[in-house]
């Protein structure tokens, strides 16, 4: 599965959520790590969303429209 974008806030992950389910989209989300801050870098928890790669560009157009950036995220 692809990650395709880190919920930082709560509100967040569930407006993607409903895009998501309300379009008929498969995907599965996790709460993970993420490093954050400008000044101050922290550890904290995000929603992390991931769907397979035949519906990324299904998805990239559904998060557009409700306003989401999409990421292409590569591992390191």
């Amino acid at each position: 599965m692809d990650l395709i974008y880190i919920a930082k806030k709560l509100k967040e992950a569930q407006r993607l959520e409903t895009a998501l389910t309300e379009s008929g989209v498969e995907y599965a989300v996790e709460p993970d790590k993420y490093s954050g801050g400008v000044l101050f870098m922290s550890e904290r928890i995000g929603a992390f969303f991931y769907v397979l790669p035949d519906a990324l560009e299904q998805t990239r157009e559904i998060m557009r429209t409700h306003g989401f950036r999409f990421q292409e995220w590569h591992e390191s």
